[in-house]
C-alpha cells in the first residue's frame, strides 16, 4: 500500500510482508511518549508534555489498532483534550486518505493524505504510514505511531486532564496486563492477520489454531471473572475488545478464522457486550464500515468485492447481571 521513502510518497513500495507464506507485521517506528512534565520516556526524545488541546490523533474507524486509542480517549474522558481527525475506511494508491465529500476531513491541517502528515511531522521519514499517529502542534513532530504506547501515555500522562480518574494500568497490575497483552497480541490480535493473509495452508492452520486457542483461553478465564484480571477493567481488555468487536462480522468471514463465532461463546460474547456498554464505548464501534472495509476488493482473498450481510451482530443486546 505504499511507503514513504525519505519523506517522499512511494506508491509501489511494499510494508507488512509475508517472508514465504507467513504473514509479518512491520513494527512502529516513531516513539516518543508524552509524559507529565515533558521529560523523556521509555524511548524516544522529551519535551512533550500533557497538555490540552496540544496533542492531535490521526485514526480510522476500521483499524484495530486506531481502535484501542480511541477506546482509552473515550474511557479516560479526553475528548475534550485530545482532538481527533478520521481518515476514510478505505486506503488508496495515495494509502490513509481524507475524503471530505463523505465527512473525513483532517480537522488541524486540512491535509488530502496521512502521508502528508507525516512528512511535515518527521524529518526525511522512511517507513510505513499508518494509523493511529499521535502529532504534536506545538512542535509540529509527530510523537508516536504506537497504538501500546499511545494509550499507555494516555492512561498515565493525562491523568490530570481526565474526565475520568481511573488507572487502566496500576503499578501493582501491571505484570499481569502485560502478560496478558504479551499473550493476545499474536495470538489473537495480529493472529487473525496471521490467519487472514496466510498463503499457505500451514501457515493458515497455524494462525487460526493460535486465535481459537486464545478465545478458548479468554473464555475459560471469564467462567470466574468479570474482566481478564477479575472485577477491575484493564488496559488488557482495552487492548482485546477492538478484536471482539470485529470478530463475527469480520475476521469469520474474510480472514476465514471460522471455526466459531464470539456469539458461540457464551462468556466471551457476555464480555464483549459488556465492554461495549461502558460510556464512550458504542461510539467508537462501527459494524458496516468493518464489514465493508474488510470484505473490500482484494486479488488474493475477494476479487469480486462482494460483502456479504451477515452474520448480524448486536452488541447492545441486554447482559445479564451487573458489572461492577
Amino acid at each position: 500500500m505504499g511507503l514513504l521513502v525519505d519523506g517522499i510518497w512511494d506508491a509501489d513500495a511494499t510494508g507488512d510482508s509475508v517472508a514465504s507464506d507467513r504473514f509479518e507485521r512491520s513494527k512502529a517506528q516513531i516513539r516518543n511518549w508524552v509524559t507529565k512534565d515533558g521529560s523523556p520516556g521509555p524511548s524516544g526524545s522529551g519535551g512533550f508534555k500533557a497538555e490540552s488541546g496540544r496533542y492531535h490523533l490521526y485514526v480510522a474507524w476500521n483499524c484495530p489498532w486506531a481502535h484501542r486509542t480511541l477506546l482509552m480517549r473515550a474511557l479516560k474522558g479526553l475528548q475534550s483534550h485530545i482532538p481527533i481527525s478520521v481518515l476514510a475506511p478505505r486506503r488508496t494508491e495515495a494509502g490513509w486518505v481524507f475524503d471530505p465529500e463523505n465527512g473525513y476531513v483532517d480537522t488541524l491541517s486540512g491535509a488530502a493524505a496521512l502521508h502528508q502528515v507525516y512528512a511535515a511531522g518527521t524529518q526525511a521519514y522512511t517507513g510505513r504510514v499508518t494509523v493511529p499517529v499521535l502529532f504534536d502542534t506545538a512542535s509540529g513532530k509527530l510523537v508516536s505511531n504506537e497504538s501500546a504506547e499511545i494509550i499507555r501515555m494516555f492512561n498515565e500522562a493525562f491523568q490530570d486532564l481526565a474526565g475520568n480518574k481511573s488507572d487502566f494500568s496500576p503499578a501493582h497490575l501491571l505484570g499481569e496486563i502485560d502478560n496478558w497483552n504479551a499473550y493476545i497480541y499474536p495470538k489473537l490480535n495480529n493472529g487473525v492477520y496471521r490467519t487472514g493473509f496466510a498463503r499457505s495452508q500451514t501457515a493458515y492452520d497455524e494462525g487460526v489454531k493460535d486465535v481459537f486457542e486464545a478465545l478458548d483461553r479468554i473464555e475459560k478465564t471469564l467462567e470466574t471473572s468479570t474482566w481478564l484480571l477479575g472485577d477491575r477493567l484493564t488496559e488488557a481488555d482495552i487492548r482485546l475488545f477492538p478484536t471482539l468487536a470485529r470478530f463475527d462480522v469480520a475476521y469469520w468471514s474474510a480472514f476465514k478464522c471460522n471455526l466459531r463465532r464470539l456469539i458461540d461463546y457464551p462468556n466471551l460474547w457476555a464480555y464483549a457486550r459488556r465492554f461495549h456498554a461502558l460510556p464512550g464505548v458504542a461510539e467508537t464501534v462501527k459494524l458496516e464500515i468493518y464489514r465493508r472495509g474488510y470484505h473490500s476488493p482484494s486479488e488474493v482473498r475477494n476479487p469480486h468485492g462482494i460483502v456479504p450481510l451477515g452474520p448480524l451482530v448486536d452488541f447492545s443486546e441486554a447482559v445479564s447481571g451487573t458489572a461492577p
